[in-house]
């Protein structure tokens, strides 16, 4: 085994022993449902030598992530033990320039690149036959043999969707950030929700990290303004009848009561929906859910869902979002963690964890008798170090998830338990075929405060109110284009086998991926 450019690895070495042809096309012919998929991993004797290119970050802004991948690809590589291999690892902070030298080299595979831009150039400068592993969540920029290892966006917003139809929701609007990602996701929920009936009825943008903004949206969200001024109105009707008017003690009563009742609110009127389903990070979720309740929306008024944004956000102990779901990666193999941590001595993050199994994924290419498509694009998939993941043809990745429920005590609990194989499709929408979704206003026939106080039968001809917040018109402004929900492109006949399962992995401002994954 050969790798370039590694240092400080005998140390490495002592802690881990502790513990076929290029395909031209990208995708696959199965004709035998009952295959057991080929195994990623095992004793690599073959004779021949075999090349494998890496392309990370190892210098600029993202060299930290950059480095905590290569850590976890150095792992896998002296794991597996595979004779003969020889990994190069180039610097695509160079762009493409480190892209060049990486074809140059003649691998067999491509472990990388990070970034969306720099797997577009890897995709328009590779021979098509050349797979690629990359860590992109922009389905824009995979494709034609370039892969993702990373978690899709929409995995996460139509799984949530999924776990509102589950809990009967009726209506539901979106508060998303004003960026590319938000009115990205905001689409893919626009799309779920037509798979699975959970009508969409408002989407409110907001600005990251901008408190204004965050509290005009919610002030929109939750008809602030026309609650409000009818609670202000349906007071001033039960005044003027308690001062007024003629009225028996019991009737007096009731109007007493109801003002006391009216005076520990700030808002009176119904909502047009039961759920809020938020797009962006837990941080602004705390901020928005904070809002919410002070403009007249808790918990109890409605069901709150958020996505894999949350999964590692500090939220757990915040009251306001006590009961809300979403959806997450299963917990990182403690193994992995465990070897990771005495090697790089911090706990990884998910894009090392996925630069762990890719490799283990392009070894296991390599050492095989299948074509790469066949072995890379297997339908029955593979299970690594964050639970069960498949390669379509398109490029994109299918991961199973969990539903999560924060409990407002510190506590966060496992509703569902993700999958451990893809028998049953997991997702009826691709992100490639998503349409960004602007802003939708609410439709609602507004609040009439006369609907939320009881005065008198014979005093309802003299006190009246107008209707506050209608809005009974079609939206033109809503940019409310077709988007398409479509079935995945493989329409075989679902895998009904027993033994049909994933096969386990190893011993164990740039789009998506730039804002979402690499944190550290």
């Amino acid at each position: 085994m050969h790798i370039k450019n590694i240092f400080g690895y005998l140390a490495l070495c002592g802690l881990l022993a502790a513990c076929g042809g290029v395909g031209g096309r990208w995708s696959v012919e199965q004709n035998d449902a009952t295959t057991t998929p080929a195994a990623m991993y095992g004793t690599f004797t073959d004779s021949s030598s075999h090349r494998m290119a890496v392309l990370l970050p190892s210098s600029g802004d993202a060299a930290v992530a950059g480095r905590g991948i290569r850590t976890s690809v150095e792992m896998a590589v002296l794991e597996t033990g595979a004779k003969n291999l020889n990994v190069s690892f180039f610097d695509s902070a160079r762009g493409a320039d480190a892209i060049n030298d990486a074809l140059n080299s003649d691998p067999e595979i491509i472990v990388g690149p990070l970034f969306a831009n720099d797997a577009r150039t890897v995709r328009e400068l590779k021979p098509m036959g050349l797979p690629v592993l990359s860590f992109t969540s922009d389905a824009t920029a995979v494709g034609d043999g370039v892969m993702t290892m990373a978690l899709m966006p929409t995995n996460s917003v139509e799984a949530i969707v999924r776990e509102m139809q589950t809990d009967k929701v009726h209506n539901f609007i979106i508060l998303a950030p004003d960026t590319e990602t938000g009115h990205l996701l905001a689409g893919a929920a626009r799309a779920a929700a037509d798979a699975y009936n959970v009508p969409l009825v408002g989407v409110f943008f907001y600005v990251e990290k901008d408190s204004d903004s965050i509290k005009s949206a919610t002030q929109l969200a939750t008809m602030n303004v026309a609650r409000t001024a009818a609670h202000t109105r349906a007071r001033e009707i039960l005044s003027d009848v308690l001062t007024n008017e003629s009225l028996t003690s019991i009737e007096r009563s009731s109007i007493i009561r109801q003002l006391d009742k009216l005076s520990k609110n700030d808002v009176i009127g119904d909502l047009p929906y039961d759920a809020v389903l938020f797009l962006g990070t837990g941080d602004d979720t705390k901020s928005l859910a904070s809002f919410l309740r002070y403009f007249g929306v808790g918990a109890h008024d409605a069901k709150m869902y958020g996505t894999a944004m949350w999964d590692g956000a500090d939220i757990a102990l915040d009251i306001t979002l006590s009961g809300a779901k979403y959806a997450a990666l299963p917990e990182i193999n403690e193994m992995f963690v465990s070897k990771y941590e005495r090697v790089a001595g911090a706990k990884p993050n998910r894009l090392a964890s996925f630069g762990y199994d890719a490799t283990n994924m392009a070894i296991g290419m390599m050492y095989s008798d299948k074509l790469n498509a066949a072995y890379l694009l297997d339908p029955s998939g593979y299970t690594g170090n964050d639970g069960a993941v498949r390669l379509r043809p398109t490029g994109e990745s299918e991961r199973a998830l969990r539903i999560m429920q924060l409990t407002g005590d510190g506590e966060i609990k496992v509703v569902r338990e993700a999958v451990t194989d893809f028998m049953t499709p997991l997702y009826n929408i691709e992100q490639r075929h998503i349409t960004p979704m602007g802003e939708l206003s609410l439709q609602t026939r507004g609040v009439n405060p006369m609907n939320y106080i009881t005065i008198p039968e014979r005093l309802r001809g003299k006190y009246k109110s107008k209707t506050y917040g209608a809005n009974m018109t079609a939206q033109t402004n809503a940019q409310l284009v077709d988007v398409v929900t479509v079935l995945p492109e493989d329409d075989r006949d679902p895998i009904v086998a027993e033994n049909y399962k994933p096969v386990k992995l190893a011993p164990v401002k740039q789009t998506y991926i730039d804002s979402i994954e690499v944190e550290e």
